[in-house]
């Protein structure tokens, strides 16, 4: 199976000794670097989504010290995996990196319709899907989402086409809580488990490494929340499907100086039974944690940062967008994502690597009683 390999990625941060040693991070199975690339985009059907194209980021983010790229197959259209693969083919066949450096994510469960926009999204799904007998109609939830285990084995097979690649290094279950308020909860976790049960397979045949959730607000709610992901329930689920062994490695949860909760709401059940933050329950049951929406879409820059943010973080000669990814890199997660069209942002987001990764006693004292804005 061509994935990501603990030697293959130590062989890659090798080249890059000037940055600060804690730029990467190990997650049991490969290195990663902490910021990590991430290509979605608001509002996919406008067309000015489609005049960008994410190659020469993905390319000089590679070149420069970041292997970790992130993606999804709904991501505008399919596009954004294209572009990706696009840019894979292109840095494997000039030998600039290998498989084996890389850590390449994608996300199955919404339906991704294809570029250009059909005429018909509803004819669309009805050929694609119900007529090939992936799903049935129950089984998709407002015209957009669904986790019926052959339809995301054809979405994952669909994905490494887009993608150019043999394996993915993880696979993530994306924002399961969807379905929530149009099924009850037992109902999703049954889904879950039959998503499960069909990955550990994808592992057996070698087309995903490993596995785990991307969660918008599903673990970051209060219990009672209809939306409430629970991820005791789940990872007991990864157990009874895979037993001890099992291939559910990963979550991936908004993390940013507006949107913390994973750092300090203790709402989430660890192995003890007590309640934790996400952060916690996440390391307790032995799962590593992807930040995402590290900037909140750019939505943190409607106002200046107070210069003690800064000043805590370490990044006054910096602007704020780099204060915030400082901030999101290192409270925690394993890796930290951005998007960023303009291969110019990489490079200036790149700054960070020369950084070390601000102590999390500094961390701490940022917070107020929600978040460290």
């Amino acid at each position: 199976m061509q994935c990501a390999t603990k030697e293959g990625t130590f062989s890659y941060l090798k080249q890059f000794a000037k940055y600060s040693k804690d730029f990467y991070g190990f997650s049991g199975d490969f290195f990663i670097s902490s910021l990590g690339l991430g290509t979605f985009r608001k509002e996919p059907y406008r067309e000015e989504n489609y005049v960008v194209n994410y190659k020469e980021s993905v390319k000089l983010a590679v070149l420069n010290g970041i292997n970790h790229i992130d993606t999804a197959i709904n991501y505008r259209y399919q596009v954004s995996e294209q572009e990706i693969g696009e840019a894979l083919s292109e840095l494997f066949s000039e030998q600039k990196a290998s498989r084996e450096q890389l850590v390449i994510t994608s996300k199955a469960g919404f339906i991704p319709l294809e570029f250009p926009f059909p005429e018909n999204p509803y004819r669309w799904i009805e050929e694609n899907i119900l007529d090939k007998e992936l799903a049935t109609k129950d089984e998709i939830v407002i015209d957009q989402h669904c986790l019926s285990p052959k339809y995301l084995r054809w979405s994952v097979e669909h994905s490494l086409q887009n993608l150019g690649v043999e394996s993915l290094d993880i696979l993530y279950l994306h924002n399961p809580e969807t379905q929530l308020g149009y099924v009850d909860y037992e109902t999703l976790l049954k889904r879950i488990e039959e998503a499960f049960s069909l990955f550990e397979t994808l592992v057996k045949e070698g087309k995903i490494a490993s596995y785990g959730i991307a969660s918008w607000n599903g673990f970051l709610y209060e219990e009672s929340h209809k939306e409430y992901l629970s991820l005791m329930d789940i990872v007991n689920i990864a157990k009874k499907v895979g037993g001890e062994k099992h291939h559910f490695k990963y979550l991936q949860s908004p993390y940013n100086l507006a949107k913390s909760e994973a750092y300090h709401f203790q709402n989430q059940k660890g192995p003890d039974g007590r309640y934790y933050t996400l952060m916690q329950a996440a390391r307790g049951f032995g799962l590593q944690l992807i930040g995402s929406s590290s900037l909140l879409q750019l939505n943190l820059f409607k106002g200046k940062f107070a210069p003690s943010i800064a000043e805590t973080l370490g990044t006054s000669e910096f602007n704020d967008l780099l204060s915030a990814l400082q901030f999101a890199r290192s409270s925690g997660v394993l890796s930290a994502l951005f998007g960023a069209v303009d291969p110019l942002h990489v490079r200036d987001n790149l700054t960070l690597a020369y950084l070390p990764k601000t102590d999390l006693v500094k961390i701490k004292s940022l917070f107020g009683e929600k978040d460290a804005l």
